[in-house]
């Protein structure tokens, strides 16, 4: 799982057409709670790249995006943000796959 920061998370967007990005950090309970789903996510989920920001080490990326909770989800299309997962909706498991399970049916 590629993890991004400031400075590769512009090259992550120009690299993958479809790319989902869970913005977490180690200490949040809900983000340790889909971490190992989320891990799989690549090999269920092959038509995206899947990415990781630890909002402790790039808060500016968090900002950037205007992410105010985690787990948050953000889905890129062609570089563009398209659809959010917001922390409030990422709670379980269950939560995160039907949202990822979405993206994969709309994506071209």
């Amino acid at each position: 799982m590629q993890r991004l920061t400031w400075d590769s998370f512009d090259a992550a967007l120009r690299e993958h057409a479809n790319l989902i990005v869970n913005f977490t950090a180690d200490w949040c309970p809900d983000c340790r709670r889909i971490k190992d789903a989320y891990a799989a996510f690549p090999e269920r989920f092959p038509q995206f790249a899947f990415a990781v920001v630890d909002t402790e080490v790039s808060p500016d990326l968090a900002e950037r995006f205007d992410v105010r909770g985690i787990p948050s989800l953000l889905v890129f299309r062609n570089g563009e943000l398209a659809d959010r997962l917001y922390s409030r909706d990422a709670k379980t498991v269950k939560q995160v796959e039907d949202f990822v399970a979405k993206q994969v049916a709309v994506a071209p």
